[in-house]
C-alpha cells in the first residue's frame, strides 16, 4: 500500500485573504519608519511617494486580514496552492522517529516564493497608472519574480542584480531577460550611488544595499516607474502568508501539526510567510510551535548584529527602520546563498525575536550544502543555496529527536529549487566552497555606520 507523501488543496482553497500578524502582537504596535531628515515617523503622505495607497495601509494597517484581488488570486492559480510533501525518504535516511514535511514553493513559475508578493505589487502599481517596475536583487530569485509580474502586467522592468551575484548566476538574469526585463550589475555607473562606490571600490561585489540605493535612486529619477521590493517590509512578508495558510490547512488533511517551523532568513520573506499564520494561530490560543530563522553565518544579521533604527540601503536614500542590523555599510562575503546577503531584517521579524516568538540560528555555507545533496539524494529536489540554510536545521532537528527519542514533527519552507545553482555545487563538490569567518573587527567597522541620534 502506498504510503501519503503529498498533501494538496484545490485551486478553490487558495487563500482569499492575506494574514496580518500585526493584529495577534502583544505589546502594542510596530515601531514606525522614521524620516532620517527629521526623525519623525514617516507619514502616509511620505510613504504614497514610493508606493500605492493599498501598500500602505498593509504595510502599516492592524487588521488581521487584507482582502486578495482576485486578479491576483487568478494569477496565484498557476501554481498555487503549493504542494505539502512528507520527507520519508530523509526521514528513513536519517534514522529519526520525527516527522519531516516540506512546503514547495519551487513550483512557482520562477522556481521560488518571490511570485507571491510580486504578483500584487505589480497589479497595485498598474491600478495606480504606473508602466514600469524598478527593484534590486540578491541572487535573482526576486528580480525574476518583478520581471515575471511586470510581464503579467504589460509593464517594463528594470532589475539591478548584485554585481557577485551577477557573475555566479548568469542563468537568473538570462530567465529576467526571457521575461523582458532589463539586468544590470550593481555597483553600475549608471547612478551616481554606484559611480561613487566605484570609484571607492573597482572590484566591489556589491551588496543588497547597494543594489537597493541604485533601484531608490533610479525610481526617483521616473514618476513612471513604480519601486517594489523583495523582502523585509510587512506588506511583503503579508503576502507570503499564503504559504502558511495553505500549510495549515494541509496538516489538517495530514492529522499532523508542526512542533518545529523552520525557514532561512535574509529579509524574512519566505521564513514569515511560513510561520507567520502558525505563530498567529498560537497566540489565539493555539498550539505553541517553536520557530528556527536560519541565517548565514556570513551575514549574521540576528545573531551578531544589534537592534536600532539603521538605513536599508548604502546610500540612505530611504527611511530608518527598526531591525536587527550589522550596519548599512556592510558588505557580506560573497556567499552563494545571495537572496539572504542582507544587513537588516524585516522589522517585523525583529519583534518576534524579542518576544520569543522566533529562534535565530547561523550555519556555515559548507554545512548547508551538505544537508541540500544529502535531502536530494533522499528526496529528488535540488534545493537553492537558500533554501539549505533550512533544509540543514531541519536535518539538525531530525537528529535531536532522534538522538533524544522523541516523534516531533518538523516543517521547513522548501523556498526554491536549486536548478540555476548548480556552479556552486559544482564548487562544493570540488572542495572550493570555504565558510567565511567574520572577525569582531569586521562587525565593528560596519556596526559604526549605523546612525546614533536616534533612540531605540
Amino acid at each position: 500500500m502506498l504510503e501519503r507523501t503529498k498533501f494538496l488543496l484545490d485551486e478553490k482553497d487558495i487563500p482569499t485573504t492575506w494574514y496580518n500578524l500585526a493584529a495577534d502582537l502583544k505589546g502594542g504596535p510596530l515601531a514606525p519608519a522614521l524620516n532620517p531628515a527629521t526623525g519623525a515617523p514617516l507619514s502616509r503622505d511620505e510613504m504614497a511617494h514610493t508606493m500605492p495607497e493599498p501598500l500602505i495601509e498593509q504595510e502599516t494597517g492592524t487588521e488581521r486580514e487584507y482582502e486578495i484581488p482576485e486578479p491576483v488570486r487568478q494569477i496565484y492559480a498557476l501554481w498555487r496552492p503549493s504542494p505539502l510533501v512528507r520527507a520519508r525518504r530523509l526521514e528513513r535516511a536519517l534514522g529519526t522517529p520525527a516527522r519531516i514535511y516540506y512546503k514547495y514553493e519551487g513550483v512557482a513559475p520562477t522556481g521560488s516564493h518571490k511570485p507571491n508578493t510580486g504578483i500584487p505589487q505589480a497589479y497595485y502599481n498598474k491600478m495606480a497608472g504606473k508602466t514600469g517596475l524598478v527593484t534590486e536583487t540578491g541572487a535573482g530569485q526576486w528580480g525574476s519574480a518583478t520581471a515575471l509580474s511586470a510581464s503579467f502586467f504589460d509593464m517594463t522592468a528594470k532589475v539591478y542584480m548584485v554585481r557577485v551575484s551577477f557573475q555566479q548566476k548568469p542563468y537568473r538574469r538570462a530567465l529576467m531577460e526571457t521575461y523582458g526585463a532589463v539586468c544590470v550589475p550593481s555597483p553600475s555607473e549608471e547612478t551616481a550611488v554606484g559611480r561613487a562606490i566605484l570609484a571607492e571600490h573597482p572590484d566591489s561585489p556589491g551588496s543588497l544595499g547597494i543594489a537597493t540605493s541604485e533601484a531608490l535612486e533610479a525610481f526617483a529619477a521616473d514618476p513612471s516607474l513604480g519601486y517594489v521590493l523583495g523582502s523585509a517590509a510587512n506588506h511583503v512578508l503579508l503576502h507570503q502568508t499564503v504559504i502558511g495558510q495553505e500549510a495549515i490547512r494541509q496538516f489538517a488533511l495530514a492529522d499532523d501539526y508542526p512542533d518545529v517551523v523552520i525557514g532561512c532568513a535574509g529579509g524574512g520573506s519566505n521564513l514569515a510567510g511560513l510561520a507567520f499564520p502558525f505563530i498567529g494561530e498560537q497566540l489565539r490560543g493555539g498550539r505553541p510551535v517553536r520557530v528556527l530563522a536560519v541565517e548565514p553565518a556570513a551575514c549574521p544579521t540576528m545573531t551578531r548584529g544589534v537592534v536600532a533604527y539603521d538605513y536599508a540601503d548604502t546610500g540612505r536614500l530611504g527611511p530608518l527602520f527598526r531591525m536587527h542590523t550589522l550596519g548599512h555599510e556592510f558588505v557580506p562575503p560573497p556567499v552563494h546563498a545571495g537572496g539572504l546577503r542582507a544587513h537588516g531584517i524585516g522589522p517585523m521579524i525583529t519583534r518576534t525575536v524579542e518576544d520569543g516568538l522566533i529562534e535565530p540560528v547561523a550555519v556555515a555555507q559548507t554545512r548547508c550544502f551538505e544537508a541540500g545533496v544529502q535531502f536530494a539524494r533522499a528526496e529528488g529536489i535540488l534545493p537553492a543555496p537558500e533554501s539549505t540554510h533550512a533544509v540543514r536545521a531541519a536535518v539538525d532537528e531530525a537528529i535531536r529527536c532522534r538522538e533524544e527519542g522523541t516523534a516531533q514533527t518538523i516543517l521547513f519552507n522548501l523556498s526554491g529549487h536549486g536548478h540555476f545553482d548548480l556552479v556552486a555545487y559544482q564548487k562544493y563538490f570540488a572542495g572550493d566552497l570555504e565558510d567565511d569567518a567574520l572577525d569582531s573587527e569586521t562587525l565593528a567597522l560596519a556596526a559604526a555606520s549605523i546612525p546614533r541620534t536616534v533612540a531605540v
